[in-house]
């Protein structure tokens, strides 16, 4: 090789060498910034924790079961063959505590059975229907059920197959009451879960529009006759991990941006919402895949362009846990479900991309937006460069070893305590897990969360990304579920509509 060639490579690898320096810095940087930001999302959570539980004894549960003043609530819950769950769901649901409430079935063209099950368990005879057009729905509904004997508080209704969100949105037309909540067919309920989710709109009427609960990992937990009776912590790593990424993200996470007016998704397996909010937005879009997160974002754009500013109304979260749903139980399903959310997200915020940084759209437009652009949509795609730039800088020396250690500490040791904070925040706020090699459990799923767990759902995040932005066909898949009942009736369903 001559000396010129050796000169320009020396200077083409001393060049590559400063862009990788750079680029290791701001991966270095970035990791400081997503963790200190959960960080403060987890201490903010804390004073609302610490605020909740000082009122805990004035909840007045019992007052608000038997007041006629209690605004009445329609379940909504979307059912696409189910048939092998659906009357325990739905009996569960009505052995809820909750003055005057209604139970909605919509059977999303189920081929199952479903209907069948439903017309057993409740002597369901078919009815005349006319069917209000509040909200629009692609599916028609084809017959609606209603039970021959007694004033059993269920309606069931079938409709042409059109997905989740259309199947909640014939729910909204066939709601008689004010609240909506919109639950899982495979959720599991605590028996004051609706008083509890309902509590935000006793106390602030004329200001609250919706509020979301504690979604739980129930694999492990002992279930009997629809309801969590000892919450355990799983057995495997990767429920584990779960686990501790709920407390983090779904729950403290959440309670922290509620606390300042932020929240942006409240979850689909178990929310309630204003009626007439819902319908003034049109209901769910049924083309996006994340219909829950993206109703609450179009319900702030939609109160602030009707010039209601921050405190004119709340969009809340309930800290309590009262909802539980069965978690991913191997890394296919994990996978297909992490790329759903993952591009529900992308849709959502490709769809109210003007609402970013906006100063018009307040603490949601300016924090709560930016925050998850920054950390929860490019999360992915910086974990991932981070994993590939740093060895290739120590590779050509553009990194030393001591630059790798604090890369390290940056990104892994930071995130192990935030998590660790997060799981001793909830044990120290609802003593949830009563045996100690639970706790135990939770750290052990700190450890393997950071350290293997989340470089896989980078990878499927980073997947579901690309799905948006190419606009692939949506496929939800088959979400096979262990079940909670003794081995004999351990099931395989699908995840939804």
């Amino acid at each position: 090789m001559s000396a010129a060639a050796i000169e320009m490579w020396d200077g083409l690898l001393g060049t590559l060498r400063g862009v990788i320096a750079v680029c290791d810095t701001a991966v270095i940087l970035y990791f400081l910034a997503i963790n200190t930001g959960y960080l403060m999302l987890v201490v903010l959570a804390l004073a609302e924790l610490v605020r909740q539980l000082r009122r805990a004894s004035f909840t007045g549960y019992d007052d608000t079961t038997g007041s006629p003043f209690a605004p009445p609530i329609s379940v909504i819950m979307p059912a696409y063959n189910e048939a092998a769950g659906i009357t325990e769901a739905v009996r569960a649901m009505l052995l809820l505590h909750y003055p005057v409430f209604e139970v909605i079935v919509v059977d999303d063209g189920s081929t199952d059975g479903t209907i069948d099950a439903l017309t057993d368990a409740f002597d369901l005879a078919e009815v005349e229907h006319v069917v209000p057009e509040d909200v629009p729905v692609r599916g028609a509904v084809t017959s609606l059920h209603l039970p021959r004997g007694g004033p059993v508080p269920v309606v069931v209704a079938r409709k042409d197959n059109g997905g989740k969100a259309d199947a909640l949105n014939v729910g909204v037309n066939l709601a008689r009451y004010p609240l909506l909540c919109m639950v899982d067919a495979d959720s599991i309920l605590d028996s004051q879960a609706l008083l509890a989710v309902a509590r935000p709109f006793n106390d602030d009427p004329l200001r609250v529009v919706a509020s979301g609960g504690v979604v739980g990992v129930a694999n492990g937990c002992t279930v009997e006759a629809g309801r969590v009776v000892e919450a355990h912590v799983p057995t495997d790593l990767l429920g584990r991990a779960q686990v501790v990424e709920y407390l983090r993200g779904f729950f403290l996470g959440r309670t922290g941006w509620s606390k300042v007016g932020g929240l942006l998704i409240i979850a689909g397996a178990f929310g309630l919402f204003r009626r007439d909010a819902v319908v003034a937005v049109g209901g769910m879009d049924p083309d996006c895949i994340g219909e829950d997160a993206e109703l609450v974002v179009r319900l702030h754009r939609h109160l602030r362009e009707q010039g209601r500013r921050h405190g004119d109304y709340r969009i809340v979260f309930v800290t309590e846990p009262i909802s539980w749903s069965e978690a991913p139980s191997n890394l296919r399903v994990l996978g297909r479900q992490r790329r759903r959310w993952q591009r529900g997200l992308t849709e959502i915020l490709l769809k109210h991309r003007r609402m970013i940084g906006n100063p018009r759209y307040g603490r949601v437009g300016l924090m709560a937006l930016p925050f998850y652009v920054l950390f929860e949509l490019l999360a992915p795609l910086v974990e991932l460069s981070g994993l590939v730039l740093v060895p290739l800088g120590v590779l050509i020396g553009a990194v030393d070893v001591e630059f790798l250690w604090r890369f390290l500490l940056a990104a892994y040791a930071y995130a192990v305590v935030v998590s660790l904070v997060s799981v001793a925040v909830e044990e120290y706020a609802y003593h949830r897990f009563s045996r100690w090699r639970d706790v135990w459990g939770a750290f052990v799923g700190v450890v393997v969360e950071n350290l293997g767990y989340r470089q896989f759902t980078a990878w499927w995040r980073l997947r579901g990304m690309w799905d948006a932005l190419h606009r692939s066909p949506q496929e939800w898949g088959a979400m096979t579920r262990s079940g909670f009942g003794p081995p004999e009736r351990v099931r395989d369903g699908e995840g939804g509509p």
